[in-house]
């Protein structure tokens, strides 16, 4: 099960990088978009194999589907794409590292959790990291790094809800199926606002999204089938065996395996004050985790 775990944050980690690379060269809206179709490709294949198996969904979880759906690719990956546009591979990862106190945060608020005083102060210490690496190239709040960081930590809140609230669907309907079901119904939610975004974002963007070289459809093939396809299946898949902050803490291992990735590939080295806001972060996290 943990090889598990962490065959998913490498598959996650990896995705900050693809997401950047892919970014350098097409605008975040269409990246999404073409993301969002070859994950829905993927699962329709599955749903298709799999449709004489399928369970038909109750009434009253289409709703909470309807907002998976919405914190999926409207929110979730739009934001994570956008950001890294603007920020670096490392810095979203440690935004994703927080993720498990945002988890526990969101558990104790919507299902009773008790915070321990360890995880009270995990949090603080965890915050204060991120803040330390939200400035890490001053504190200028124009800064195009400083806004990359903030859509990217926003982006990580989307996610521990999406972990939350789609736990319960999960069990209920299997992992795969409910992540299918959510990234369709994302994708039609995300499409309106791709068109509304494309009349005041689009002229800007260098080249037509129509003519996209090998090297974009591979990222855009890898977002969308390996990332969105097999990771996120995965998360759900491992919320059905664990626990949601037992699986999340799991995320405090993507700054360390997304700076490895850049170092080898993009040849990315992590400033002074990214390695101590991301030890601090982390360490909280670890704290929090603890209680």
């Amino acid at each position: 099960m943990y090889y598990l775990l962490v065959f998913q944050q490498l598959i996650a980690s990896s995705t900050h990088l693809f997401a950047k690379v892919v970014t350098t060269t097409m605008h975040p809206t269409v990246v999404v978009l073409y993301r969002g179709m070859f994950s829905i490709i993927a699962y329709g294949i599955w749903l298709f194999i799999r449709r004489n198996k399928i369970e038909r969904i109750e009434k009253q979880d289409w709703l909470m589907l309807l907002l998976l759906g919405l914190l999926n690719m409207p929110m979730n990956q739009l934001m994570f794409v956008w950001g890294l546009k603007y920020t670096s591979a490392p810095n979203a990862s440690l935004a994703y590292a927080l993720s498990p106190a945002f988890v526990l945060i969101i558990s104790s608020v919507m299902h009773g959790e008790r915070l321990s005083v360890y995880k009270v102060v995990g949090i603080s210490v965890a915050i204060i990291g991120t803040v330390v690496v939200l400035f890490e190239r001053g504190f200028s709040f124009s800064g195009e790094n400083m806004f990359g960081n903030v859509i990217e930590l926003c982006a990580s809140l989307t996610w521990a809800f999406y972990t939350v609230l789609g736990r319960r669907i999960a069990l209920r309907y299997g992992a795969v199926y409910s992540t299918a079901i959510s990234m369709l119904i994302g994708f039609a939610l995300y499409v309106p606002l791709f068109f509304t975004l494309t009349n005041t974002t689009l002229p800007e963007v260098n080249g037509s999204p129509l003519f996209i070289n090998g090297e974009q459809w591979f990222g855009l093939f890898y977002l969308g089938v390996i990332t969105s396809g097999l990771g996120f299946a995965l998360w759900y898949v491992l919320l059905t065996k664990l626990e949601s902050s037992k699986v999340a803490v799991f995320n405090n291992l993507q700054p360390v395996l997304t700076t490895i990735l850049a170092v080898i590939f993009l040849h990315q080295q992590p400033s002074l004050l990214f390695v101590i806001g991301g030890v601090v972060a982390l360490v909280g996290v670890v704290i929090t985790q603890r209680g």
